[in-house]
């Protein structure tokens, strides 16, 4: 059982940081170095595609493994309320996240035929920082799991 643990808990971190990480990279680097070097609309599309096909591969990584490691740690120990309540709040951020990249999946349809609006401009910036915060979330759930398996 350790093994497909420790299987989950990588492919969990890798998806997380994945996402997070490429999501940094293609604000901070890749959308500004496009924007510079003038209209390339084929290439930015055939980018973005690429993109929302990793995201969408790791929404379905992180779904599976943060629903096994969920049910793992929670059957494993008793945790107490200060567990639960951070893990609500990553699984309704985590949430957000998903249903924020569909819209922003949607929005760049949209946005090919000249419509946008004020939540798809901000969307990436708050998936991002969204996404940190989650990741942030996930350091303490493993915190406050390795204190409840402490000796007292």
């Amino acid at each position: 059982m350790f093994e497909i643990r420790l299987i989950m808990r990588v492919a969990h971190l890798l998806a997380a940081a994945a996402w997070v990480g490429g999501s940094i990279f293609y604000q901070l680097v890749l959308a500004p170095a496009l924007r510079m070097a003038g209209p390339a609309p084929a290439l930015a599309a055939r980018i973005a595609a690429l993109f929302r096909r990793m995201v969408s591969a790791c929404i379905g990584v992180l779904l599976l493994s943060g629903a096994f490691l969920t049910f793992d740690r929670l059957t494993q120990t008793t945790l107490g309320w200060p567990y639960l309540v951070v893990l609500g709040i990553k699984v309704a951020a985590a949430l957000v996240m998903f249903v924020l990249a569909a819209y922003m999946a949607q929005s760049n349809i949209r946005r090919l035929a000249k419509r946008s609006t004020r939540l798809s401009q901000a969307a990436p910036q708050l998936l991002l920082a969204l996404g940190i915060f989650v990741f942030l979330l996930g350091a303490l759930l493993n915190g406050l799991f390795e204190a409840a398996l402490a000796p007292h």
